[in-house]
């Protein structure tokens, strides 16, 4: 049972959020084989005010 995590930060769209989990699950079912319908995706999507990259918020960058 493969399982991925994925960690964003949050503002896409459904639509994509959905395009992204099915290209993830395909290229895990292309390169190993497991059947789709084993395959988890955890999207876990965190808020600019949640995640900094060297000492600056993301929130701060806009």
């Amino acid at each position: 049972m493969p399982l991925v995590h994925i960690d964003l930060i949050a503002g896409r769209s459904e639509e994509q959020l959905r395009g992204m989990v099915k290209d993830v699950t395909d290229a895990i079912v292309k390169n190993t084989g497991a059947p789709a319908e084993h395959v988890h995706v955890v999207l876990n999507e965190m808020e600019k005010e949640h995640y900094a990259v060297g000492g600056i918020l993301k929130s701060d960058e806009d």
